[in-house]
């Protein structure tokens, strides 16, 4: 259950890309794997109620509703209590275990979680240990790294300490806590890494359409590929991915999913929203999708506009509604 065939995977984005938003993208179809959002293990062994609440996948088969795996991701310091959570996790069957070693957060790296640790490769590679030897061997653990904190220079000393502890596979997002997410992500540094580590590696940044899925695959020489934002933003871009041959011939700018799709999802996503979001947080979660889509759909700019005041829920549901008969 390595799940290595995976050619594009979904990646996880703490406030946007959660369960509901999973779900919605992975009916597109192209999406083979996803990473839950982080949680967050400190000082005890969280109660399986925990796990459940960011990945409720894990109460179905650790699939989505489309039937694509779920690996679910955890961030912190502590060896022996991530081992511990690990243990507890595996008890309900997830389709792997990733070790955030990425997350730009300040809070977050003020708590010793996330990028902050690419500065301990020593301990990156003690982490990826304990995991795995708390783990059942059939459940893959993977990590996801950037390039480093404030520069890349430990980025193969962390490659490689991640390698040597076991880890199944290593998602590499080409920037560095410093670079945030400004362009461009540095590619080439990828490919630099695979010429010192043979771990399975997947490419991640800055990819938002097929051409910089192509050119990202050349320049790295990695053949998986790991997308968020620009997921979020053309919900089609997976399917343009594993369609590419039959869309070079002049479309390889153009989504793969029409705006009328668009907004069938938006309404699946408004429902799931509707399930566990408080009211008033439903219609900016919304607008958060609206404003990624804007930069692909036209239409999407509209009806961000038509929505920008409207805080309803009521309101929203009717502007939905209305977009389905018209």
């Amino acid at each position: 259950m390595s799940h290595l065939g995976a050619r594009v995977l979904l990646a996880p984005m703490e406030g946007l890309l959660d369960h509901t938003l999973r779900d919605v993208l992975t009916r597109v179809g192209g999406v083979d794997l996803c990473v839950s959002e982080f949680i967050r293990v400190t000082n005890t062994v969280l109660p399986r109620r925990a796990f459940i609440r960011v990945a409720p996948e894990l109460l179905n088969n650790s699939c989505t509703v489309a039937g694509v795996p779920v690996r679910v991701q955890l961030l912190g310091s502590d060896p022996d209590y991530l081992a511990a959570n690990a243990a507890a996790l595996a008890e309900l069957q997830p389709a792997g275990i990733d070790l955030n070693f990425g997350c730009p957060a300040k809070t977050v790296n003020q708590h010793r979680g996330g990028a902050v640790l690419l500065d301990e490769p020593e301990l990156v590679g003690q982490i990826v240990a304990a995991v795995r030897r708390a783990v059942p061997a059939h459940i893959p653990v993977s990590a996801k790294m950037r390039l480093g904190f404030n520069d890349d220079s430990r980025a193969e000393d962390c490659a490689l300490a991640i390698e040597a502890a076991g880890a199944s596979d290593l998602v590499v997002h080409a920037r560095t806590k410093a670079h945030g997410y400004r362009p461009p992500a540095y590619w080439d540094r990828i490919a630099d890494l695979r010429q010192r580590v043979r771990l399975p590696m997947v490419a991640n940044g800055e990819i938002w359409t097929l051409a910089d899925a192509l050119r990202c695959r050349e320049v790295t020489g990695c053949d998986r590929l790991m997308i968020g934002r620009g997921m979020v933003a053309d919900p089609g871009l997976a399917l343009a991915i594993t369609q590419h041959d039959a869309l070079t011939q002049g479309g390889a700018m153009q989504s793969a999913v029409a705006w009328t799709q668009i907004l069938g999802l938006m309404r699946l996503f408004w429902q799931g929203i509707a399930l566990r979001v408080a009211p008033r947080h439903r219609a900016g979660r919304l607008k958060q999708w609206l404003n990624y889509l804007r930069r692909v759909y036209p239409e999407a700019q509209e009806a961000f506009d038509q929505l920008r005041l409207l805080h309803d829920p009521e309101k929203i549901d009717q502007w939905l509604a209305a977009q389905a008969v018209g």
